[in-house]
């Protein structure tokens, strides 16, 4: 063997060499990349998006460009020039893609900074609408598995939609249940029957040759509503996206699913020559049914992918696992943003040890999201109204989050800090005003499960009995409500208001005389026990009583909330209409005169004015309404003669 033959091993022998320990370190850097978030996703073998390539070319000078831009936005923010430094941040996200806090920072810009600069709902919708869409869909896709961009996402949806800080909210709520009322449809109430409407769509096909493949017919259909409605493309140009689901939610709501639009009579008024017409034509053939479910299912699910960067998987898991998720509810995308940056992105920021309070906030909002879910998490929308969304209570969801606060508080039980009792804290507290809100409610089963629920883990359960909980459930309420009202009496009314909104609404408005009576009782009860109060006998130095305004409240507070009730915007007039039309007589009488021109106000600015219906139908004047006019007038007299009877004897 010669000296060149030897040399040649002897490389080749150094190369293999280096290969190997090259391999032998590559475990350690890929764990060292992601303990501390170096590379793009947590798989190494994915690549950066082509924008990452044009921070690579400019090279070193990247840096000293991003930060003099983070100095000039930092400065024009201060001075209130929030479009200004839209432009800047918009450089930044394009020089550094993969730095999450550019993207944050700029969807907040347009979330809160930028929208409340304007004065009406629709303009400031659409800048929230713009700063959501910017981190869920450029954001999280250059940063699939960042916890600070999905926990930001879910704390807009949260606060920014559910909250009440802004102005504008009840047209955000409105909005998103319209957008997604649209992409999804109704869903079905029970929790079996959701899991499995939303499944439909995480099964559904990715492509439409998968479609044609499970349901022959597909194809042909598409080319179908292609070819018929091609003559009216300058009204709506077909294609299989969220303008086409939401023609499709239209027709099924004048197919059946809208009160409205039976009354309005929209699909009479449809001309034959007309986009509408024959869309109808189409999806009523009864030759396509199966094709269009299947069609739908997969329009959907890539409009969920494509256009909202959600994975529906994802979306049926979390029915499944959690509970009846509404996507029509604020709460509902809070929680998925939220649930799906735990899953995505906490390995990364555990491993940093000073970041962990960010795995302990994003769980808060996952919790205070199912809490939202609890309050008002049962959505009714009418895509044909301009009422805003029927919301209400949901108790399905507070034996979700006992459940949940199981498994929440067993992952922090060495968390720094509070860790767990942060989690117990809540969990108390809300089972404990769950026990009161139902009870209130006339919901006394719900009720007793959760207070017995309370003994077991804090009564006499606890590693330190006490008997707090282990009293009958109305002793136990009752008692709770004395010692709150003794300090803070202006509660009542409040609570009360709650308990009769409650039970208009539900007793009434979804035939449970039960509950009506039950919470009318409840109203009653609170009554009496002012009334009897020994704070009730004393007087002030004006000479007045000091509970007397409270108590003459709280005695007319059935009418009262009722007066309020039908007359509150926020609640669709048609179903106030429906509770006043099963309230007994003697409750329409008190409340007639009061609310008619309201709600006549109300009715002609409605579309139910453009219907045949007229208002003296729907609020039809009660019986004896001449007689009642006269023994009030009688009593209003009486009351004005007391007093300035009372006013000269003081004198």
């Amino acid at each position: 063997m010669n000296r060149d033959r030897i040399i040649q091993m002897l490389a080749l022998v150094l190369v293999i060499g280096g290969v190997g320990a090259a391999a032998g370190l590559l475990p350690r850097i890929n764990d060292l990349s992601q303990k501390y978030t170096m590379r793009y996703t947590d798989v190494a073998i994915e690549g950066a998006p082509p924008i990452v390539t044009l921070g690579t070319v400019i090279g070193a000078l990247r840096g000293i460009i991003v930060d003099y831009l983070w100095i000039k936005v930092h400065f024009m923010k201060e001075k209130g020039l929030y479009y200004e430094v839209m432009a800047d941040a918009d450089m930044i996200t394009k020089l550094q893609p993969r730095f999450p806090a550019v993207w944050a920072f700029q969807g907040h810009n347009m979330a809160y900074n930028i929208s409340v600069a304007h004065n009406t709902p629709e303009e400031r919708w659409e800048w929230v609408k713009a700063g959501i869409d910017l981190v869920r869909n450029s954001g999280l896709r250059y940063n699939p598995n960042d916890l600070l961009l999905h926990r930001e996402l879910a704390f807009w949806f949260a606060h920014k939609i559910e909250g009440v800080a802004d102005d504008a909210h009840f047209h955000y709520k409105t909005e998103l249940a319209r957008e997604w009322h649209s992409l999804l449809g109704e869903p079905p109430y029970e929790l079996e029957a959701r899991i499995e409407w939303i499944k439909k769509v995480a099964d559904a096909p990715g492509t439409l040759e998968e479609a044609e493949r499970r349901t022959p017919g597909v194809a042909a259909l598409v080319e179908r509503l292609r070819s018929e409605l091609s003559p009216y493309e300058q009204r709506f140009k077909f294609a299989l996206d969220s303008t086409f689901l939401r023609v499709y939610a239209q027709w099924q709501g004048v197919k059946g699913q809208s009160a409205y639009a039976q009354l309005l009579g929209i699909g009479q008024q449809w001309s034959p020559d007309s986009e509408s017409a024959v869309f109808d034509a189409i999806a009523s053939d009864p030759e396509v049914q199966d094709a269009l479910e299947t069609l739908i299912a997969h329009v959907r699910r890539r409009v969920l992918i494509d256009e909202y960067n959600m994975d529906p998987q994802l979306m049926y898991e979390y029915t499944r696992d959690l509970g009846p998720i509404d996507w029509r509810h604020g709460q509902a995308h809070a929680l998925y943003w939220a649930v799906t940056g735990s899953r995505r992105g906490e390995d990364r920021v555990r491993a940093l040890e000073d970041d962990i309070f960010q795995i302990v906030n994003n769980d808060r909002l996952q919790i205070q999201a199912m809490q939202g879910l609890a309050r008002w998490g049962r959505v009714s929308f009418d895509p044909f109204s301009s009422d805003l969304p029927s919301r209400l209570p949901d108790p399905r969801w507070i034996d979700v989050i006992d459940k949940y606060w199981e498994k929440i508080s067993f992952k922090h039980r060495d968390t720094r800090g509070m860790g767990a009792d942060l989690f117990t804290g809540f969990h108390k507290n809300f089972l404990t005003s769950s026990v009161r809100e139902l009870y209130r409610s006339g919901e006394h089963a719900l009720a007793q499960k959760y207070l017995d629920r309370l003994d077991s883990l804090y009564g006499r359960g606890a590693m330190l009995p006490d008997v707090k909980y282990a009293m009958p459930l109305d002793i136990f309420v009752w008692k709770s409500i004395e010692e709150e009202y003794e300090f803070q009496p202006h509660l009542a009314p409040s609570d009360v208001a709650a308990s009769l909104y409650y039970a208009f609404r539900v007793g009434i408005g979804n035939d449970r005389p039960e509950v009506f009576r039950e919470a009318v009782t409840f109203a009653k009860r609170i009554t009496d026990l002012f009334r009897h109060s020994k704070y009730n006998l004393y007087e002030t130095k004006m000479g007045t009583q000091r509970l007397a305004d409270l108590i003459e409240q709280l005695e007319v507070s059935v009418y009262v909330v009722f007066a309020q009730l039908m007359v509150d915007t926020s609640i669709p007039l048609l179903e106030r209409l429906i509770i006043y039309a099963r309230v007994p007589p003697e409750l329409q009488l008190e409340v007639y005169d009061d609310i008619y021109p309201h709600v006549l106000q109300q009715f002609e600015s409605s579309e139910l004015s453009l219907t045949k219906l007229k208002i003296d139908v729907v609020l039809t004047p009660p019986p004896g309404l001449e007689e009642h006019r006269r023994r009030k007038l009688q009593a209003q007299q009486a009351r004005e003669e007391r007093r300035r009877a009372g006013e000269i004897e003081r004198r």
